[in-house]
């Protein structure tokens, strides 16, 4: 596994992908906070709730971007099958490539904690920040990429054309995000039915932690969505190889 995850590194920063994608997240979101309307300064309010709210839409795009490649190219080059021949699993390759994007994302990640301390240094009337939601929505946001790690890899599975797997990794990033809270307003639902789809859904997760409650059952959806597709990756390379 740990061959895998060297390979797809070394991979990700030997060429333009890792590079780009941090340039993309940091520019993206940083004009968002900074320059935009509704920026900070407009606001006068030490908050990074826009931060935290456009972040999810931009790593919809993003991540699929990244794991688009990452076995729809060994499908196309042919390398899956010489790396099926070799003593090692489908699921120590899979998870190989998961902890390398999972890298590449912590290190994309772990620098936008310097709007944190860059918001909390400034002068500002409402510079008192709410320290547990601002953590809980880092932790939330790490997770919520670690998720669309999972889908994203698991698009490219089963397809050989990265266009596709990029394609296919946005929507189901989408619907399992998204998709479940828009159902749930239908006015057929109402009640407890409503609640419970939105809990099938990213995104009612993704809020509750963001208010700074980590909650056991919300990293345990978060930790179940990951084990699915991953568990989805392994038995569509299993179904390969007859």
């Amino acid at each position: 596994m740990w061959s895998i995850f060297r390979k797809e590194v070394n991979g990700f920063f030997s060429s333009l992908i890792g590079y780009i994608s941090m340039i993309v997240f940091f520019l993206v979101l940083g004009l968002n906070l900074w320059v935009f309307p509704g920026n900070i300064f407009d606001s006068l309010y030490a908050t990074l709730e826009s931060f935290f709210a456009t972040a999810p839409w931009i790593l919809m795009f993003l991540i699929p971007a990244i794991t688009m490649r990452t076995l729809s190219d060994e499908f196309k080059s042919g390398t899956f099958e010489l790396l099926a021949t070799k003593p090692i699993s489908d699921y120590s390759i899979v998870l190989g490539k998961f902890f390398a994007c999972l890298f590449l994302w912590l290190v994309t990640w772990l620098p936008t904690l310097l709007y944190f301390v860059c918001i909390k240094s400034l002068n500002m009337p409402g510079a008192v920040m709410d320290g547990g939601a601002t953590w809980g929505s880092y932790i939330g946001l790490f997770l919520l990429g670690a998720i669309f790690i999972s889908i994203g890899i698991f698009a490219s599975s089963v397809t050989n054309n990265q266009i596709t797997s990029f394609l296919l990794g946005v929507v189901l990033c989408y619907l399992v995000y998204d998709a479940f809270f828009q159902i749930s307003n239908l006015p057929v639902f109402s009640g407890r039915m409503d609640y419970f789809i939105q809990s099938l859904g990213i995104g009612s997760h993704y809020e509750a932690i963001s208010r700074g409650v980590v909650d056991t059952r919300d990293l345990l959806y978060f930790f179940t969505v990951i084990a699915f597709f991953t568990i989805a990756t392994n038995t569509v390379l299993e179904g390969r190889k007859w």
